[in-house]
C-alpha cells in the first residue's frame, strides 16, 4: 500500500463545505491540514467551524478528548498559496468552473514541490481538461468525495487521460487508509455514480409526467417495494433541484444528447418557478414551518383476497410470491405454461380468471393486470399494481386483495410499461453494464459505488444477475417499443449477455 505517510501535510483549497469536510477527514487521519480559500477571512472562519464539527463529536462521545486536542494542534489556515509550499497532497474543492480551476492549478504548481499529488475534487468538469494547462498533468487525479465528507464512505479516484499510474494509486491508498472506500473510474460525464445513477430520477419524473404516479406514490414505491433507502423526488429536493437537474444536463450534453440521459421538461420547469427543494422551503414537497405533512402515497382500501391462485410457468424474479401466498392462507395450483417457456414470464391466474403478471415492458395486447419488480418480495412492504383496459373491476379488487394477504401495502397506478421499479432497475442495469463494457470501472467497483455512494439495496450488476441479462433485455426492448427513442433500447453488452445466457452464438 502506498498512502500518503502521515508525516506528510495535506493542503485543502477551498473552505466552503466539502473543503471542510475533506479536512476533516485528512485532520481526523492524523494529518496536518492547512486550509485555504481565496476569500480573506474565509480559511480562518472554517477552521474554526471543523473545530466546532469535532468538539460536537466529543460531546457526543465520537472522539476522544485527547484526540481533539492533538487534531487541532495539525489544523491550521494558510492565508495565501504560498504557505502550501510543503504540502504533499493538495485537494481542491472550489467553485465548478474550468477556468477558475486551471489557474489555481497552475498557481499551486509553481509553489509546491514537483512530487506533491494534486486532486480535483470537482464532480462535473472533466479531470483530463482541469490538469490540461499543467506542466506535470500527471500527476494530477479527480478524489471526488461525497457530501457530507466526514459521513459518507465512497471516493471515486479519476484518472484523467495523462494522470500516472502511480499517483492514481497513491490517491487511491490514501483514501483508503483515511477510512474511506475509494473506487477506480475512467474520466468520464459523471464519472460513475453520477452517470450510472441518472435512471433513478429520470424514470421517476417519466412516471411523474405521464401522470401514472404522484411523486409521494412513486417515492413510497421505490422505497417500500424496490428497497431504495430515499425516494427520488425526496432525493432531489435534498439534493437541491438545480443541482440534481444541472448534473443532469451536464451528462446529457456531454454525450451529445444521448436519449438515455434526456434531462426532464417538469424539473425545468421546477427550477424556473424556484421550487429548489429543502433549501427554498418548496420543491416537489412543501418544507416551509408549519407546512402539512408531505403528501401521503396512494394506497388502496382493504379487499378480499382470491381463495385460489393458479401459477403457470416461471416467476422468475416473484417466484417467492408462491410460497408467500400459501402461508397467507390462499390455495395455490401450479401448472407449466407451454406458451411461454421464458423463465420469469410466468403467469399467476386470479380466481377471476384475469393474468397477473411481473411487470415486463411487453406490447400491449394481453388484457390483466401487472405487479412492480421488488429485490425481496418478503421484505417488501408495498406493491405497485396496474391493470390494462377493460380489465374488469372485481379482478383488480382480487389482485389487491391478494397482495394485501401478504402483508403488502398496495398502491395502484397507472398502466405504464415497466411500471416503476422494474423500468427503473432495468435502465440502472443497462448504464452499468454499458459503463463496465466500456472501461470506466470494474463491475466490482460499479456495484461498490452504487451501494456506498448512493445507498442502494444492491449494486446495479449483481442485480442484473439476480434478474438474468434475458429478463432485462425483454423488459428493456418492451419498453423501447412503447418509447422508440433509444432512450430504452438495451446496450449491445446487455444484448452479448442475454444471447449468451440462452446460448445464441453469433456467425
Amino acid at each position: 500500500m502506498s498512502a500518503l505517510d502521515r508525516s506528510g501535510v495535506v493542503a485543502v483549497v477551498g473552505a466552503g463545505t466539502m473543503g471542510q469536510g475533506i479536512a476533516q477527514v485528512a485532520l481526523l487521519a492524523g494529518h496536518r491540514v492547512r486550509l485555504h480559500d481565496a476569500v480573506p477571512g474565509r480559511a480562518g472562519a472554517a477552521v474554526d467551524a471543523v473545530a466546532g464539527r469535532l468538539g460536537r463529536l466529543v460531546a457526543k462521545g465520537r472522539l476522544g478528548a485527547g484526540d481533539l486536542t492533538a487534531a487541532l494542534a495539525r489544523l491550521a489556515p494558510a492565508e495565501n498559496v504560498g504557505e502550501l509550499a510543503g504540502a504533499r497532497l493538495v485537494v481542491e474543492a472550489v467553485i465548478e468552473d474550468l477556468g477558475a480551476k486551471q489557474r489555481l492549478f497552475a498557481e499551486l504548481e509553481e509553489t509546491v514541490a514537483d512530487d506533491c499529488l494534486l486532486a480535483t475534487n470537482t464532480s462535473s468538469l472533466s479531470v483530463t481538461a482541469v490538469a490540461g494547462a499543467l506542466r506535470l498533468p500527471g500527476r494530477l487525479v479527480g478524489l471526488h468525495f461525497f457530501n457530507p465528507a466526514p459521513l459518507l464512505p465512497l471516493v471515486e479516484v479519476v484518472a484523467g487521460a495523462a494522470s500516472d499510474a502511480a499517483a492514481v494509486t497513491l490517491a487511491y491508498d490514501t483514501a483508503a487508509a483515511w477510512g474511506k472506500v475509494p473506487v477506480r473510474c475512467a474520466d468520464t460525464p459523471g464519472f460513475l455514480v453520477n452517470r450510472v445513477a441518472r435512471p433513478f430520477y429520470a424514470e421517476a419524473l417519466r412516471v411523474h409526467e405521464e401522470r401514472a404516479a404522484d411523486p409521494a406514490t412513486v417515492d413510497a414505491l421505490l422505497r417500500e417495494c424496490g428497497g431504495f433507502a430515499m425516494g427520488p423526488f425526496a432525493l432531489m429536493d435534498l439534493i437541491g433541484q438545480d443541482v440534481n437537474e444541472a448534473v443532469t444536463r451536464s451528462v446529457w450534453e456531454a454525450f451529445s444528447h444521448d436519449p438515455k440521459f434526456t434531462p426532464s421538461l417538469a424539473q425545468r420547469r421546477l427550477v424556473e418557478s424556484g421550487r429548489l427543494g429543502r433549501k427554498s422551503g418548496r420543491g416537489w414537497f412543501s418544507y416551509d414551518a408549519g407546512a402539512a405533512a408531505p403528501t401521503e402515497p396512494h394506497t388502496a382500501e382493504p379487499m378480499t383476497a382470491p381463495p385460489l391462485i393458479t401459477v403457470r410457468g416461471d416467476l422468475g424474479p416473484a417466484g417467492e410470491l408462491v410460497a408467500l401466498a400459501g402461508e397467507a392462507g390462499i390455495e395455490v395450483r401450479e401448472e407449466p405454461y407451454p406458451h411461454d417457456p421464458r423463465p420469469g414470464h410466468g403467469v399467476i391466474v386470479l380466481h377471476a380468471g384475469t393474468s397477473l403478471r411481473l411487470a415486463d415492458g411487453r406490447p400491449p395486447g394481453r388484457p390483466g393486470v401487472q405487479f412492480d419488480l421488488a429485490p425481496d418480495y418478503r421484505a417488501a412492504t408495498r406493491i405497485g399494481i396496474a391493470a390494462s383496459a377493460g380489465v374488469r373491476a372485481d379482478a383488480v379488487e382480487q389482485a389487491v386483495g391478494l397482495f394485501q394477504a401478504m402483508g403488502k401495502k398496495v398502491s395502484v397506478v397507472g398502466d405504464l410499461p415497466g411500471l416503476v421499479v422494474a423500468r427503473t432497475v432495468a435502465m440502472l442495469v443497462d448504464l452499468a453494464t454499458d459503463a463496465v463494457a466500456k472501461g470506466v470501472a470494474s463491475a466490482q467497483d460499479v456495484d461498490t459505488a452504487m451501494r456506498q455512494g448512493v445507498n442502494y439495496p444492491l449494486g446495479p450488476l449483481e442485480w442484473g444477475e439476480r434478474l438474468t441479462a434475458p429478463w432485462v433485455r425483454d423488459l428493456l426492448d418492451g419498453l423501447h417499443f412503447w418509447y422508440p427513442t433509444g432512450r430504452y433500447a438495451p446496450c449491445p453488452e446487455l444484448r452479448r449477455r442475454a444471447a449468451a445466457a440462452e446460448g445464441v452464438v453469433s456467425s
